[in-house]
């Protein structure tokens, strides 16, 4: 008859000698800065920008209502002074 397999697991010994990890590892990177903007220069360029998109869309608009009512760009005659 044969022995049965030994199912156990070895013991650990956690009073013997530590072990140091070998693994060379990099330094953790450093941190970049972050540069905050200036509130004034931002609410500066979102009120540029809503002048322009708000004076594009009347264009547009204009242009729009311009071509139903039967005008367009063709009927204006530029002359020389």
């Amino acid at each position: 008859m044969a022995a049965p397999l030994p199912t156990t697991k070895k013991s650990v010994n956690l009073a013997g000698p530590v072990r140091v990890s070998r693994i060379r590892r990099d330094p953790p990177p450093i941190a970049q800065k972050i540069s905050v903007s200036d509130p004034e220069d931002r609410d500066a360029r979102t009120v540029v920008i809503g002048v322009v998109s708000f004076a594009l869309a009347i264009v547009i608009v204009i242009l729009g209502f311009s071509t139903y009512q039967g005008w367009s760009p063709q009927h204006v005659t530029i002359r020389d002074l």
